[in-house]
């Protein structure tokens, strides 16, 4: 198992359909419980432990998901009022090494993503499916991207961190 993507890569469905669009929606919502469920019991030890050799540790993977998540929720805003916005790009490996990510609490990340996705879900249930054709701009890779498909991303992008963490567990028999 390749302990960085143990659920492999994002792969692309092709074409995006009505019914795939809203399920991702649903995975959003379901997301935050699902994550908690599998940290809840975890102890500072465990916490601070690599989820892979030169990786980071399960609290900064937990810290990493709402960050990420609101920047995506952002850029979805922005592709919903502006047309091909160019988005701004964060260094989220510098991100993951601030104070905050290394040594906080998790219960105040994953509070944030709780409410956040909430947000996020009630947005996304009130667009239409010509709304999901909508883009943003990422200058770094020079190309747009839709929604429809930054759904499906950031539905990949939390199961991703998620098997990372329970996949270690299961190593560790935690």
């Amino acid at each position: 198992m390749d302990l960085r993507y143990p659920i492999g890569k994002y792969q692309v469905p092709s074409p995006f359909t009505p019914t795939q669009i809203y399920n991702w929606i649903n995975e959003l919502g379901n997301f935050p419980p699902r994550l908690r469920a599998a940290v809840q019991h975890l102890s500072d030890g465990q916490l601070d432990t690599p989820y892979r050799p030169e990786g980071w540790t399960v609290r900064q993977v937990i810290h990493h998901i709402p960050d990420s998540h609101m920047n995506a929720y952002i850029r979805f805003r922005l592709a919903l009022t502006e047309d091909n916005p160019a988005i701004r790009p964060y260094f989220e490996d510098r991100w993951g090494e601030l104070a905050d990510s290394k040594s906080a609490p998790i219960e105040p990340a994953l509070l944030l993503l709780e409410g956040l996705h909430k947000k996020w879900t009630a947005l996304l249930q009130h667009c239409t499916l010509n709304d999901f054709d909508r883009t943003f701009f990422h200058p770094e890779s020079q190309s747009s991207s839709s929604l429809a498909f930054n759904i499906g991303n950031y539905v990949w992008h939390g199961n991703h961190h998620l098997a990372q963490i329970t996949s270690l567990q299961e190593r560790m028999k935690w």
